[in-house]
């Protein structure tokens, strides 16, 4: 399965346009990574433990939009675009939304 950004893939021209598909993750972030990131934020630096939860929800969200796209009978995703936001009544959760076209090249 390829997941591009971009609306074709070049050298496969596209031979049917399937339709939108979605993956989603949400992962709650713990109190130690808090801890770390509040320091970061205090004393200045990245906030890795930050940084690999995000990556590893983006994976998690365009696995998910991938599979979603074979049931569909797809071959590809193009025109693929993350989102991301907190949620939670404290905001204590990451979210990673993917969306594409399921495509067939």
């Amino acid at each position: 399965m390829i997941a591009v950004t971009t609306p074709t893939l070049e050298g496969s021209p596209i031979k049917r346009y399937i339709g939108i598909v979605s993956g989603e993750t949400i992962s709650g972030v713990n109190l130690f990574k808090d801890i770390g990131a509040g320091l970061s934020n205090l004393f200045g630096g990245r906030a890795s433990n930050y940084e690999e939860e995000l990556a590893q929800a983006s994976q998690t969200a365009i696995n998910e939009m991938c599979q979603r796209a074979q049931a569909m009978g797809a071959n590809a995703v193009v025109g693929v675009h993350l989102d991301y936001f907190t949620a939670g009544s404290d905001n204590g959760m990451l979210a990673a939304i993917a969306t594409g076209t399921a495509v067939e090249v």
